[in-house]
Parts: structure tokens; C-alpha cells; sequence
């Protein structure tokens, strides 16, 4: 299987954790997106949003980093991320939706404002839109956090392809300025998925400061 990506993406890091996790080997095919890879037309005729990342596995092409784990996760029946009950993945997924849908709100206008902005020297960040995501934040880090409430991960005992998911934004909590502070469960979650090897290793080898 081939996953085009970037290393800097966290849509492509939480596809990384799932890979390393189960020991199943991707061949890595890098998208540069600062310099417009994405826009190339061979690889939009594969991926016609232009992001990261995308697999491709024989004839079949797949695009959505949450579907992308789900398909991966399932090439290895019985595994503990992608459990076989049916409940246990809805729980999941029910997981990566909001995450999709909310979270990613909230934590991709921080990223944009507080550090992606100044690294492509589109200018300073804009403090109106810096409320509206601290905003989005906080509504979903309450129930992010309500959850995480005397438990370790979001399903179940151990990691799941949830936590990936949900996590993922959060390599760029420092210099996104995430206002993480008074959410003490949800610091404790992480910290507890950084101990993880997959987690490491999908991590981007440079770390913005």
C-alpha cells in the first residue's frame, strides 16, 4: 500500500500511528506541500481535494485520514485499535466524526492563526479569528475533557483508531497555542498516547518552536 502524505500533517500522522501500531509497512510517497505538490494534476487526478493524505492500495484509492485507518486497521482482524464488535466501532467512529466535524473546527483555526500563518508569511494573526477558535475550543475541549473523566482512552481500556484521530491536532498544541490549560484529563490523555513508539515515530521529525 502506498500513502502519499506529508510529515508535517497531522491528518497524516494519526494514518502513521495506526501503520506503526499494527506493524503494517506503507510505502511512503511525500507530497511537498510548500511547494504546491498537492496542486499538481497527477495528483489530483488521485486525490481531486488536493490534501494529504491519500492511499493507494492496487486499484483502489482512498482519501480521508479516518477512513484511510479504518481500511488499514482492518487488514489485520482481531487487532485492539479496530476491535470486531460492533458497538466498539461505532464508538470509534462516533469519535472520529466529531472529531472530523467539531474538533478540527476549533484546533485547525488556532494552527492556521497562531502558527501557520507566520510560517507562510501571510501575516500576523488575525485576534478576531483567534477568539472565534479559542471559542470552538473551549466547546469542545469541555466535552472532550468531561469524557476523558476517569479514563484512560476514549474507548474502551486501551488505544483505539479514536484517539489517534482526536489526538492528532494536538502535536501543535504549544505553537498553536491551544488554551489547554484547565483541561487537566485531556493533558493527562495525551501524555499518555506520547509515551506510545507508534505515536513517536509518526511524529514529524521537525517540530515547529
Amino acid at each position: 500500500m502506498k500513502l502519499y502524505y506529508h510529515p508535517n500533517s497531522p491528518n497524516c500522522v494519526n494514518v502513521l500511528a495506526t501503520a506503526n501500531h499494527l506493524e503494517i509497512q506503507l510505502d511512503l510517497q511525500l507530497v511537498d506541500l510548500l511547494k504546491g505538490a498537492q496542486r499538481d494534476p497527477s495528483y489530483l487526478s488521485i486525490n481531486p481535494n488536493g490534501r494529504v493524505p491519500t492511499l493507494v492500495d492496487s486499484n483502489f484509492i482512498l482519501w480521508e485520514s479516518n477512513a484511510i485507518m479504518q481500511y488499514i486497521a482492518g487488514k489485520k482482524p482481531g487487532n485492539s485499535l479496530w476491535p470486531a464488535d460492533d458497538r466498539v466501532r461505532a464508538d470509534i467512529s462516533r469519535w472520529q466524526f466529531w472529531q472530523a466535524s467539531q474538533w478540527s473546527k476549533a484546533t485547525g483555526t488556532l494552527v492556521w492563526e497562531n502558527m501557520i500563518k507566520k510560517f507562510l508569511g501571510a501575516g500576523g494573526a488575525d485576534p478576531a479569528e483567534v477568539k472565534k477558535g479559542e471559542e470552538l475550543f473551549h466547546g469542545s475541549a469541555v466535552v472532550l475533557d468531561g469524557h476523558l473523566k476517569d479514563r484512560q482512552y476514549l474507548v474502551g481500556g486501551g488505544p483505539t483508531l479514536a484517539d489517534f484521530s482526536v489526538a492528532a491536532m494536538l502535536v501543535y498544541a504549544q505553537p498553536a497555542r491551544f488554551p489547554l490549560e484547565k483541561y487537566g484529563n485531556i493533558r493527562a490523555w495525551y501524555a499518555r498516547l506520547e509515551k506510545l513508539d507508534s505515536w513517536k515515530k509518526a511524529l514529524p521529525p521537525r517540530m515547529p518552536a
